[in-house]
C-alpha cells in the first residue's frame, strides 16, 4: 500500500515541492521517517500516530516507511505533520488515493487531531501556485496569509477529521476569499510625525533625501540633540509600499516566524532597532537552523543603529557586505541560503565618549586622542557605505518654545513619492529600484556632469581626500537631490549639498 502528497519546504525565503511518500507494508510494526529530517520532523511521528487514533481513526499495526523527497535535501518544522497523516490514511483506504494527487497540504498536529498554524506558509503557497496546483489545505490561522497568492485556492482545515470528511465527499471544506487590496489603504496616522520635531530643519531635509533615494545615512551629535527621536519618525515619510515589495517582506517575516497571528501582509516598511549588544549572528542571520537576521527583516524599510560605535566590531565589519550587496549568503554544511537585505541603514553615534565634543554648550571631558579613539571604532570601509553623514546640534530655547509649525511627515511622503516615481521609471529595466542602488556604469550614464559640476567635485575630491566609493555616494546624493526637485540634470547647487552630507570627511574629529 502506497501513497504520495504533496507538501512543500522551504529554502532561505523561497519554497520547493516535496513529495511524502508512505509505504505500509507486511511486518513488525515500526513507523520510520526518512528523507534527511530535523528533530522536529523526526518527533512527528508521535504526534501523527496519537492524532490520528484521537481522531477516531486506527493507526495500522504494520511497518510505515515515509520518504520526504527529495532526500537530499533538508527538512526543517513541523508543516510536515499532516501530509504524513493524510498519506498514512490515504495508503490503508481512508482517504481516496486519487483526492491528492493536484492538492498541496502542509499544518502541525496536535495529539487531539487538531491544526497548529506553522510558518513560511506564504512562500509556500506561491510554489504551489508556479507548480500548478488547484489548491492549498491551511491551518485556519495560516488562511489570511496564503490568500494574497492569486491563482490557487486555499482551503483552511481546523482539525485531521475535517480533512478526511472533505476528501470523501461528506463536508466539503469551502476556501477562503482571496484579498489583494489588504494593503492598499495602508493608516500612517499612528506613526510618529516629523510636525513634532522642534528645529533640526537640515537633518529633516538630510533624511528627506536619504528616504528619496535609499540612502544610508550617519546622524553625530551629542546625547539629548534628537537623533533617536528624528530615525524613528523615517518610517513616516518612507515612500508607499507596492504590492511586490509588501509579498517581499512578508515572505521573510513568515519565514521567521514573526508575522502576526491571521494577518495576510505586512503593510508598511519594518523598522528595526536591534540594541548595541547583538551578535553578529543575529543581526546578519545564521545560526544552527539559519534565520533572518535583523538586516533582512529590515528589507525594504529601515534598519536604525543607535549608539552606533557601541555595536561590536565583528557585527559591524559583517553588516559591511550585506550593505553593499543587498543580501545575505549564509553558508552551512547542509546547503546554502540568500536572504534579501534591501535596507536603509540609519545610525545614530555621539562624537566622543562624553557626547559633547563640538557642543556650544556643555564642555567636552575628553581629549584629543580619545575623541580620535571613539569614533575611530568605525572602520573606514564600513563609513564609506554610509552615503549621508550629518552633525545635529543641540538646540536651542528659542528653537524649542518656538510656536512655528513643523512640516508634517505627510508634505515630505509626497515629494519622496515623486522622487521614487522618477528613479523606478528610469530603472524600470535593470531590476533596482533607487538611486542608491545604481551600479558604477549607471552611476556614469544617469550622473553626467556640466563643466561647472565637475570643477566643484574635482576641487571636493582633492581638498576632502575621498574615495572612489566616497566620490559615487556623493553623485548618487546629488542625483537623489535633484529627483526631489525634478531636474533633468545635476546642477551645482545639488552637488554643493551632497558635499555638505560628508562631514567626517573635513577632519572634525581628528
Amino acid at each position: 500500500m502506497l501513497s504520495i502528497v504533496n507538501t512543500c519546504g522551504l529554502l532561505g525565503i523561497s519554497g520547493y515541492m516535496v513529495s511524502v511518500e508512505t509505504d505500509i507494508s507486511k511486518g513488525l510494526p515500526a513507523f520510520e521517517i526518512v528523507g534527511l529530517g530535523d528533530a522536529a520532523v523526526k518527533e512527528a511521528k508521535e504526534r501523527v500516530r496519537a492524532a490520528i487514533r484521537n481522531s477516531g481513526f486506527e493507526f495500522p499495526s504494520r511497518r510505515i516507511t515515509i520518504n520526504l523527497a527529495p532526500a537530499d535535501m533538508k527538512k526543517e518544522g513541523t508543516s510536515y505533520d499532516l501530509p504524513m497523516a493524510a498519506g498514512i490514511l490515504a495508503a490503508i483506504g481512508v482517504i481516496p488515493p486519487g483526492a491528492l494527487s493536484n492538492c498541496v497540504i502542509l499544518g502541525e498536529l496536535s495529539l487531539e487531531g487538531k491544526l497548529r498554524p506553522v510558518y513560511g506558509v506564504l512562500p509556500k503557497a506561491i510554489t504551489a501556485k508556479e507548480k500548478g496546483f488547484e489548491s492549498i489545505f491551511t491551518p485556519y490561522e495560516n488562511a489570511k496569509e496564503a490568500s494574497v497568492v492569486k491563482g490557487i485556492k486555499v482551503i483552511p482545515v481546523a482539525k485531521l477529521s475535517e480533512l478526511v470528511e472533505h476528501f470523501n465527499g461528506r463536508n466539503i471544506l469551502q476556501p477562503v476569499e482571496s484579498n489583494h487590496n489588504i494593503f492598499s489603504d495602508e493608516d500612517n496616522t499612528d506613526q510618529p510625525d516629523f510636525a513634532d520635531v522642534k528645529g533640526q530643519e537640515h537633518v529633516k531635509r538630510a533624511l528627506e533625501v536619504a528616504a528619496a533615494g535609499g540612502h544610508n545615512l550617519l546622524m553625530i551629535g551629542s546625547p539629548g540633540s534628537g537623533k533617536t527621536m528624528l530615525a524613528r519618525r523615517m518610517p513616516s515619510i518612507l515612500p508607499d509600499l507596492s504590492f511586490e515589495e509588501a509579498l517581499e517582506i512578508t515572505k521573510i517575516y513568515s519565514v521567521a516566524g514573526l508575522l502576526p497571528p491571521d494577518s495576510a501582509l505586512v503593510t508598511k516598511r519594518p523598522f528595526r532597532a536591534p540594541h548595541h549588544t547583538i551578535s553578529a549572528i543575529s543581526l546578519v542571520g545564521g545560526g544552527r537552523i539559519p534565520k533572518p537576521g535583523e538586516v533582512s527583516l529590515a528589507h525594504l524599510g529601515v534598519l536604525f543603529l543607535d549608539e552606533l560605535p557601541e555595536f561590536g566590531k565583528n557585527a559591524l565589519e559583517v553588516l559591511r557586505q550585506p550593505l553593499e550587496d543587498g543580501f545575505v549568503h549564509i553558508s552551512r554544511i547542509n546547503g546554502s541560503i540568500t536572504y534579501p537585505c534591501r535596507t536603509t541603514l540609519i545610525a545614530a553615534a555621539n562624537p566622543c565618549r562624553c557626547g559633547f565634543y563640538l557642543d556650544e554648550t556643555r564642555e567636552c571631558t575628553c581629549t584629543q586622542p580619545e575623541v580620535k579613539a571613539y569614533l575611530g571604532r568605525l572602520s573606514g570601509p564600513l563609513l564609506d557605505r554610509i552615503d549621508i553623514q550629518v552633525d545635529v546640534p543641540t538646540l536651542k530655547y528659542s528653537e524649542l518654545e518656538s510656536e512655528t509649525a513643523s512640516e508634517p511627515s505627510g508634505e515630505i511622503r509626497k515629494r519622496v513619492n515623486k522622487a521614487r516615481d522618477i528613479q523606478r521609471k528610469r530603472f524600470s529595466q535593470t531590476g533596482i529600484y533607487c538611486n542608491a542602488q545604481m551600479t558604477s556604469p549607471m552611476v556614469r550614464k544617469y550622473c553626467m556632469l556640466g563643466k561647472s559640476e565637475s570643477e566643484l567635485l574635482r576641487d571636493a575630491f582633492s581638498a576632502l581626500g575621498l574615495t572612489a566609493r566616497s566620490h559615487n555616494k556623493i553623485l548618487k546624493v546629488a542625483r537623489t537631490i535633484a529627483d526631489l526637485e525634478g531636474a533633468e540634470n545635476i546642477n551645482t547647487v545639488h552637488i554643493s549639498e551632497a558635499i555638505q552630507y560628508r562631514i567626517l570627511d573635513r577632519n572634525l574629529f581628528m
